[in-house]
């Protein structure tokens, strides 16, 4: 299998368990006794996990890339049977061609992924397989067959497969510890997983408008790379591509009726941003790479090739020269808001904050709650010195979006230098117990609770302290 799931961290823990050495250990959480993965718990451990990713992964916060890739998996998702709750989408900065799914509806793609893939047809054959394992319950369902032979390993299993996620080696030994004697059919649960979300994955993906053959077509690509390689990915390692999964996953997609499609500007916007912003191995070249695709032509489309020559200027502080590109790509795209997102910085950079904000202000009549626009403004009005409107913008967005990560950052930010300490300790809070650091969300709301002049906000700082007390009693409990 070209990236690891779940099913394959199960797989990864069973054939290839190193000692158990790690200092991060992912909550347990569940009862002792239960045996059925409901819905509603199987959410908790999505929330708890996705808490837990930001605390020990490099998520990338970036929300122009965040809008696309939940673009992209709310198109997949709406054509999925048996979508039983939200799904979140995280991107992971690593150039690693890799990405998971969890329980709750919990997907992580890799950075690295963008880089490999040539088309969106790819990207998307990626998100597929991982929506399908969790529209499919794969883990849920095993970790109720084990639960009903030996209750107590599913708290403990839950959480060393969370583990196993974001740190590999510990999470692979505490999978073996767990999971003990029931090896061989693990290994046989974790095959037949696979299949089905290539199958089932392969229909989503054509029902959704994209080419079912990018799923065969990528998984040969990968396949054909290590193929001779020493020191292939681990993933490969552990869980190798077999020549039968591939061929069943092309015939699969002869079945379906073929259809042209056009390379996607957005998915190649977004390509370039990941290489010239968040490539490990970076380069302060870029911008003339894709100066040298501009005139070539080739896999690149033009306009996104001049977006990476304008971000790569952007990069060695070259503003004036991007501005005139971004420009042309406004008068050709209008709205789009990688584009939006990069003239913005320029006008920021060159200190033409008012710009900046008039023309967010704009794009906001026209989109009035999307989370790039209002990501932009917020900053934007930050960087001209307006904190107060800053925070009040902040804090309505925050009222619908409580789980933005980057906008109660921003929020500290702009109540910093403002005299309302509460507030400030209140986004404190919330930004912690956004990254499952309990300890200080609960000291930091104490704080805001105490520093409040006003009897009904102090009352409901009171209230959600009290909530954050109980989570991190949860949250305590379950680690240890």
């Amino acid at each position: 299998m070209m990236y690891r799931t779940l099913s394959l961290a199960l797989a990864m823990a069973l054939t290839a368990a190193q000692p158990a050495q790690a200092d991060n250990s992912l909550p347990d959480i569940g009862t002792a006794g239960v045996s059925a993965m409901s819905v509603e718990r199987e959410v908790r451990f999505g929330d708890a996990f996705s808490r837990f990713a930001r605390a020990n992964q490099p998520v990338v916060d970036d929300p122009v890339l965040n809008e696309y890739i939940s673009d992209l998996g709310l198109k997949l998702l709406s054509q999925a049977d048996s979508v039983r709750f939200p799904f979140r989408f995280l991107l992971i900065r690593d150039d690693s061609i890799n990405a998971s799914a969890f329980l709750g509806g919990v997907v992580q793609l890799h950075t690295g992924l963008f880089l490999y893939a040539e088309s969106e047809s790819e990207l998307a054959s990626v998100l597929a397989h991982e929506i399908t394992h969790v529209t499919q319950r794969h883990i849920a369902r095993y970790l109720e067959s084990q639960s009903r032979g030996t209750p107590l390993t599913i708290a403990g299993l839950v959480g060393s497969v969370a583990l196993a996620v974001v740190n590999p080696q510990a999470g692979m030994a505490a999978l073996q510890t767990t999971l003990g004697l029931r090896m061989q059919s693990a290994i046989n649960y974790t095959r037949d997983n696979e299949f089905e979300a290539d199958r089932l994955g392969l229909r989503l993906l054509y029902n959704a408008g994209f080419d079912p053959n990018a799923m065969a077509g990528f998984f040969q690509k990968l396949s054909d790379k290590y193929q001779f390689a020493s020191t292939p990915p681990q993933m490969l390692l552990t869980h190798p591509l077999p020549a039968s999964r591939i061929a069943e996953a092309r015939s699969r997609a002869a079945e379906y009726a073929v259809r042209p499609l056009s390379p996607s500007l957005d998915f190649q916007l977004a390509k370039a941003r990941i290489m010239v912003r968040l490539q490990q191995a970076g380069t302060t070249e870029q911008h003339r790479y894709f100066e040298q695709q501009v005139k070539a032509g080739g896999a690149w489309l033009p306009d996104a090739a001049r977006y990476g020559q304008a971000l790569g200027l952007m990069e060695i502080n070259q503003h004036q020269q991007a501005r005139p590109l971004l420009m042309q790509l406004a008068e050709r795209h209008g709205g789009n808001l990688f584009v939006l997102d990069a003239l913005t910085d320029v006008d920021n950079a060159e200190g033409r904050h008012e710009a900046a904000i008039a023309r967010l202000e704009q794009a906001r009549r026209r989109l009035p709650d999307n989370t790039v626009i209002m990501i932009n403004l917020a900053d934007s009005l930050l960087q001209a010195g307006r904190n107060q409107d800053a925070a009040a913008l902040l804090d309505d967005y925050l009222r619908r979006r409580p789980d933005a990560a980057l906008a109660w950052e921003l929020l500290a930010q702009s109540l910093r230098p403002l005299s309302d300490e509460s507030a400030f300790r209140r986004a404190q809070a919330e930004l912690a117990a956004l990254k499952g650091r309990y300890d200080v969300a609960v000291q930091q709301m104490e704080l805001a609770a105490t520093l409040s002049q006003d009897a009904m906000q102090r009352a409901r700082l009171g209230a959600r302290l009290e909530q954050l007390r109980q989570q991190q009693q949860e949250w305590d409990a379950l680690r240890n």
